[in-house]
């Protein structure tokens, strides 16, 4: 697909978008500018901008945009913002976010997709992301803490570990429920006395997993 093609399916792209409820003009910029098409398999290229979820190595997927695009509003970024993300996948996700925080920290269970997209970030100049190959239900010590951390792999549930490593006043959302059904979006927020949680709408992600992917 050719720029000039690719024209209007970005046109429709983000009227999608705002048509199902996205409305902060700061993530609907930051989807307007980071080339989907970059982040999808060769054969999905004319696919990118249509609001599907899309196969990519691993056995893992790229989230539909909608999907990404409401997670990130729910995230309610500023620009001062560290993040963590839990699910590299190809890189879209932290590309996205990088474009509203200071610094993006992911984690990511597979080898090749940590590879790449490290190399695909890097090449495309978003070099306040950091891609570490790592497991999730265990983040690094010495990463610290974060003003939000997006899941992007459904979780059972939320890791007590997980949630204490957000700043007072973070924010971190996650798809809970079980790996093979559908599970809900959680916002989960931390307050002077603990934890206040929302559920959104009902997705669909592929599993989290523990542990560092032996192959791949």
């Amino acid at each position: 697909m050719t720029a000039g093609q690719q024209a209007p399916e970005k046109m429709i792209f983000q009227l999608t978008l705002r048509r199902r409820g996205v409305s902060d003009q700061a993530v609907l910029r930051s989807m307007e500018q980071v080339p989907r098409e970059e982040f999808v398999q060769a054969a999905d290229r004319d696919d990118a901008y249509r609001d599907g979820a899309l196969s990519i190595d691993c056995g893992q997927t790229i989230s539909q945009p909608f999907v990404v695009a409401y997670m990130t509003e729910q995230l309610r970024l500023q620009k001062h913002h560290r993040v963590l993300e839990i699910g590299t996948g190809s890189g879209y996700q932290a590309a996205i976010l990088s474009r509203l925080s200071r610094q993006v920290v992911t984690i990511e269970r597979y080898r090749t997709l940590a590879d790449n997209a490290r190399a695909r970030l890097a090449k495309l100049g978003y070099d306040n992301v950091e891609v570490i190959l790592g497991d999730g239900f265990d983040v690094p010590a010495s990463a610290g803490t974060f003003d939000r951390i997006i899941v992007t792999a459904a979780m059972e549930q939320i890791p007590d570990a997980l949630a204490e490593r957000l700043e007072p006043g973070g924010i971190l959302i996650a798809p809970v429920g079980p790996h093979h059904g559908v599970q809900t979006l959680v916002r989960l927020t931390r307050t002077d006395t603990g934890f206040d949680q929302k559920e959104l709408v009902d997705v669909r992600f592929v599993p989290a997993l523990p542990g560092i992917a032996r192959e791949l």
